[in-house]
Order: structure tokens, then C-alpha cells, then sequence
């Protein structure tokens, strides 16, 4: 797949499918998640599906433990 065949609502799709299947399975592996999402997507998009992936197990990461992930104000 091209990158200028690639349309935002398909990579909106794909990290709402990520996001479902991660809820479902929260110990799934990134072949799974290929297994059981990649014929809903382009063949190529495997690996698009596994940086979703990544993003959504980051950001819950962390939500647990509490990471500041932007600027903090620091007061004085």
C-alpha cells in the first residue's frame, strides 16, 4: 500500500479496532491482533496495526502509573 492510497479515516479505523481488540485481550500479542483484525484492513496494513497497538499499550502504561507525559508548571 501507498502511502498516498492511505486515508485518515483508515487509520482512525484501525485505532478503534486496536483499541476494541486490546480491551477484549488484554494479554494478546501483536500476531493476534494481525490474526484477528488484518483481513478487516489492506494486506500491507499490518504493520500500521501493530503501531496502533503500541500507542494504545503506551498510553495505558501510563494512565496506571501516573506519567506525566506534558509540560508540567512548576511553582515556586
Amino acid at each position: 500500500m501507498r502511502y498516498r492510497e492511505d486515508k485518515p479515516a483508515d487509520l482512525a479505523r484501525a485505532r478503534a479496532a486496536v483499541a476494541a481488540w486490546r480491551k477484549e485481550h488484554p494479554e494478546g500479542v501483536a500476531e493476534q491482533l494481525i490474526a484477528a483484525l488484518g483481513p478487516a484492513f489492506h494486506r500491507d496494513y499490518a504493520p500500521v496495526l501493530r503501531s496502533c497497538l503500541v500507542v494504545v499499550d503506551r498510553h495505558a502504561a501510563r494512565t496506571i502509573t501516573r506519567v506525566i507525559t506534558g509540560t508540567a508548571e512548576v511553582s515556586r
